[in-house]
């Protein structure tokens, strides 16, 4: 079938329209000049993660009979969630992720103060568990366990004592283990939410993630002890979760 003479010369002109099109709608905005981009990006990153773990405690929260004992939420003096921790592929038999981090200010005693980013990496989760994202919370429950946030990084077992937390309405089924450990330690995977033992995990400050959320280089020490940085837009509903959960400190620390 022989092809027209306007066809021919229509089909290039309509290609060219919808290259431009495709690039102005896909092309990263680096690429079209705008050196903004990288550190929106980077934002964006930080607001997802924040939002992961609002979501996820507020999910593990809301479970009517098997979520985190509300006695034991009153009594910490900080919370700290990793939504979707993986498998990490460089870090063998282990998991990788990152998280966020708020801590009661006033040692523990005041209102809850702004966040800071972290990352755990390795640690064992059981056979159970498999290759599935799991989301991690964990419980300090001593305003010491605050210095050890303070630290660079440190392990769970090793550096701060750590344990499976206790399962239900009440912390009234507390172990001796569970009722000297500085960090309670609880998972989420696949539907199933239990007290994990993360024995050999490394936590680390992300000052990275810090940095992107903060818009300048900021230490652990200047957001969870002295709290005097103002709390972020993005993460103004992780703290909000909090603040709903547990308005204060109700009882004293373990």
């Amino acid at each position: 079938m022989k092809r027209s003479k306007n066809a021919i010369q229509l089909g290039p002109s309509i290609l060219a329209v919808l290259v431009s099109i495709a690039a102005a709608h896909l092309l990263p905005a680096a690429a079209l000049g705008d050196s903004n981009f990288p550190a929106q990006a980077a934002a964006n990153s930080e607001l997802e993660r924040l939002d992961r773990a609002t979501r996820a405690f507020r999910e593990i929260m809301d479970a009517p009979d098997q979520g985190i004992p509300r006695d034991l939420i009153d009594r910490s003096v900080c919370v700290l969630v990793i939504p979707s921790m993986k498998k990490g592929g460089f870090i063998i038999g282990g998991r990788y992720g990152k998280g966020v981090v708020s801590c009661r200010k006033s040692q523990g005693a005041g209102p809850w103060g702004p966040p800071a980013m972290v990352t755990l990496e390795g640690g064992s989760f059981g056979l159970q568990i498999g290759a599935a994202a799991v989301d991690v919370v964990m419980l300090v429950m001593n305003p010491s366990g605050i210095d050890r946030l303070l630290e660079d990084k440190f392990t769970l077992g090793g550096d701060v004592s750590a344990a499976a937390g206790p399962v239900g309405r009440s912390a009234s089924a507390e172990t001796d283990a569970q009722m000297n450990a500085k960090i309670l330690t609880y998972s989420r995977s696949q539907g199933v939410f239990a007290g994990l033992e993360l024995k050999g995990a490394v936590l680390k400050q992300d000052r990275d993630g810090n940095h992107n959320l903060y818009g300048r280089e900021v230490e652990a020490r200047e957001v969870l002890l002295n709290g005097n940085l103002e709390t972020p837009a993005a993460a103004r509903p992780f703290v909000d979760e909090l603040a709903k959960v547990s308005p204060t400190l109700s009882k004293k620390p373990l």
